[in-house]
This record gives structure tokens, C-alpha cells and sequence, in this order.
């Protein structure tokens, strides 16, 4: 990580700022900061422009005619499939299944891939730091199998406790499931590694890519993962844009998510056979205009450069760490900025998460408080939900002075309540 924001070169910001519309927004009569990207980030004009000229120019059912909207729909959203592919590093489009993002990917492999090897005995191995749909999906499937789900724990400054590592793999585990980047600490586990780890053991890797795939350079041949989700709606696209990239040889063997039309390939009363990798896990009429939307982030932040946009996102965290910690806040997570992202919980001062936001929001400064679908882990940090800043490529070192100065209104009203 250090090396990428070494050698790469900064973010005209200013000029990106002026592709986003509701950045010139104003909150409660204030300039809207918004600082709340790892829940959802703002969509620039190029992909809003996607959706409106799709609807408008190209609206039909992809797969689904010979006519000419058809054809265009089909080729749009084929195209995107190709672009999700090289931009995760898939060796072949035919690997990329389009669906809602992370939570139905996970869903997908479990159900698809999990209730399918998994039997009574078996493990699934998670870590302390997931996301409930990391955690959800894996219960549900130990439930249905008589499989076990155990958790890796993490150290007390939010990275994991790789020297448990080996008492936690064993042979008994089918399937290793982690965040790439935790949407809470913020931390980037060391993936190459846990892949050769699982794949010593027999077991495949699954990662939820929700966090890491808009944050920085990503090649799944390199890491070697055997599944990773991508959310399309985090990296400047769509709401219910993105999908899941699986080793081919895996996506070949699982049997259908859902069933119904364009996922088969004949269909008798008694019987039914299925369509090729990737078409047999998108049953129904799929999300084309998000999907191209996503096709049209991904061109954006292609044309900045992953490495760009990783050390604009290291620059900018350590300014905020600095500050955060000057304040009085207390940080959850890596302090390096190198080795985390730009996803900062902190708690300031003893005001509840929540009331802090409210203050917050009332100045213009837009951050998430609670849980963040991570109640686990929020009993091991030893409280009830964080207050997080996160920063994406169209946040300034102002904003994060704003927060600053945000906080001490919090402060000064809370000191005199």
C-alpha cells in the first residue's frame, strides 16, 4: 500500500468535486460535507447520465429480442460485465455474476456452493470484524447443514490475530469468508495470505469485497481469492448495481441461486437442464440500467486510476486521524494509514454515537452512527456503536476541518446540557 500512494499522482479534487450535483447541496442552510461514502457514495454526472441515456435511447429486456433495443440493451449490458471483469482482474467476463451486490453475492455462494459441500461436523470461518451479511448467511447455512461457524479473533488495534490462524483453519474448514476491508476498523487483512492458508487447508475464500473493490487496485488472479462480491452502489454506482466474480471451475459445479427465466437452458414438465456460467445464476429480468450505471463508474474511476484514488484516500485519512486525535476522539482501528481505509469510527468526548450525528447534521456534516451492521464487533471494541467519517476520492482536507469544527459545537453543547 505505501508503495501505490508513493508513486502516484494527487487527485485533482476540485475538478472531480464538480462532476458530483449534490455536492452543491446545503444541509440546514450549510454547505453539504458528506462524510458517510462506506455506506453509499455519490453518483457524478457521468453516471447519472448513463442511467437517463439508457431509459432513453436504449431501454429494453437484455437477452431477450432480436430487435434493435434489444440488441443494444444486451450489448450495453454485456459490455458491463466485461468492464466489472477487468477492473477486478477476472480472466474472462463468463466469471462475473450480476446481481444486487455483496449481500445477495454471499448469499448466492452459500446457498449455492456452501449447501452443496458442506455436511454435519464441517466449518465456516469468519472473523470478529464482518459485516452482519458476511455473518447472516453463514448461520443460516450451518443451521440448514449441521456445519459450525467459528470467528477469528482480531488484536487490539482492530487487526487479526494471524498467529490463531492455524488453530482456526483446520482441516474441518470448507469455507474461509472475510471482509477485504472492514467497514468498521478499516482494516485490509493480508488476503494472498489467508488464500494460501485456505487453500492449504482444502478450503476456498470467499471475500467480501464491499469496502476494498472502490478503494484500491484489485486482481483476483493475484490474490488467487475463489469468490469476491463487489457493491456497485460504494464505488460510485447504482444502488442494486454489481455482483460476484467466482473461479469458473467453482461457478461450473454450483447449482442454481434462484430459478426462472433466462437461467435455463430446456425445460421438459418433470425436469429442466440449466444455461451456461453466468446467465444460470440470473434468473428474471436483471437490473440492465444499473448495471450499465456501474459500467459508467468504472470508466470514471478507471480514468483517475486505482493507485490515484487509494493514495488520495491515505493522504486525506491520516489528516483526519491526526485531527480526530487532537480533538480528543478515540480511533477503532489501525492508526497506519497505509493498512487501513478511509472508513474512521471513532467515539468523542462520552457523546453517544447518535446524539452526535444529530449535532453533526444540523452543521452540514453528513457521518454514520450505530452498529454499522456489525453488532459483534461492537461488543468487542466494549461499545454500543461508533460515530464514522468515511472519505472517498471527492472529500478535501476543509471537510475534514468542518468535522473538526463540527464536533466542537457537540462539544460545547453537550459540556453546558
Amino acid at each position: 500500500m505505501a508503495r501505490v500512494a508513493e508513486h502516484a499522482a494527487a487527485l485533482d479534487v476540485e475538478r472531480i468535486r464538480a462532476d458530483f450535483p449534490i455536492l452543491r447541496r446545503e444541509v440546514h442552510g450549510r454547505p453539504l460535507v458528506y462524510l458517510n461514502s462506506a455506506a453509499t457514495t455519490q453518483k457524478p454526472r457521468q453516471v447519472i447520465q448513463a442511467l437517463v441515456e439508457f431509459y432513453e435511447q436504449h431501454n429494453a429486456n437484455a437477452h431477450r429480442g432480436v430487435d434493435t433495443l434489444g440488441e443494444e440493451a444486451t450489448a450495453l449490458f454485456e459490455g458491463a460485465r466485461a468492464k466489472l471483469a477487468a477492473f477486478v482482474g477476472a480472466p474472462d467476463p463468463a466469471c462475473i455474476v450480476f446481481n444486487r451486490g455483496t449481500t445477495e453475492s454471499i448469499n448466492l455462494v452459500a446457498h449455492a456452493y456452501g449447501r452443496k459441500v458442506l455436511k454435519e461436523g464441517d466449518e465456516v470461518l469468519l472473523t470478529q470484524m464482518e459485516h452482519h451479511s458476511n455473518m447472516i448467511p453463514w448461520l443460516l447455512l450451518a443451521q440448514a447443514t449441521g456445519a459450525t461457524v467459528r470467528h477469528l479473533p482480531i488484536r487490539e488495534d482492530g487487526t487479526l490475530e494471524l498467529d490463531a490462524l492455524g488453530s482456526f483453519l483446520t482441516h474441518r474448514t470448507k469455507i474461509f469468508s472475510v471482509t477485504g476491508m472492514s467497514n468498521v476498523l478499516g482494516t485490509i487483512p493480508p488476503l494472498r495470505r489467508l488464500a494460501d492458508a485456505a487453500h492449504a487447508a482444502g478450503a476456498v475464500l470467499v471475500v467480501d469485497g464491499a469496502q476494498l473493490v472502490p478503494h484500491l487496485p484489485v486482481d483476483v488472479v493475484d490474490l488467487d481469492v475463489d469468490f469476491l462480491t463487489v457493491s456497485g452502489h460504494k464505488m460510485l454506482g447504482p444502488t442494486a448495481s454489481g455482483g460476484l466474480y467466482g473461479r469458473r471451475e467453482l461457478l461450473e459445479q454450483m447449482d442454481p441461486f434462484m430459478g426462472g427465466g433466462e437461467m435455463i437452458r430446456e425445460v421438459y414438465w418433470d425436469r429442466a437442464t440449466w444455461a451456461d456460467v453466468p446467465w444460470k445464476f440470473e434468473a428474471g429480468t436483471m437490473n440492465i440500467a444499473q448495471e450499465v450505471g456501474l459500467a459508467a463508474a468504472i470508466d470514471y474511476l478507471g480514468a483517475l486510476g486505482m493507485e490515484n484514488v487509494r493514495a488520495h484516500e491515505e493522504r486525506i485519512t491520516a489528516y483526519a486521524m491526526e485531527r480526530l486525535l487532537d480533538a480528543g476522539a478515540r480511533i477503532f482501528g489501525p492508526t497506519d494509514p497505509s493498512v487501513r481505509s478511509g472508513a474512521i469510527s471513532f467515539w468523542f468526548k462520552d457523546i453517544h454515537p447518535h446524539d452526535l450525528a444529530t449535532v453533526l447534521d444540523q452543521e452540514g456534516v453528513a457521518i454514520r452512527a450505530g452498529h454499522h451492521c456489525a453488532q459483534p464487533l461492537m461488543r468487542v471494541l466494549g461499545v454500543p456503536a461508533t460515530a464514522r467519517a468515511s472519505f472517498y476520492i471527492y472529500n478535501t482536507p476543509d471537510e475534514v476541518d468542518a468535522l473538526i469544527d463540527a464536533l466542537r459545537v457537540a462539544e460545547r453543547l453537550f459540556r453546558t446540557a
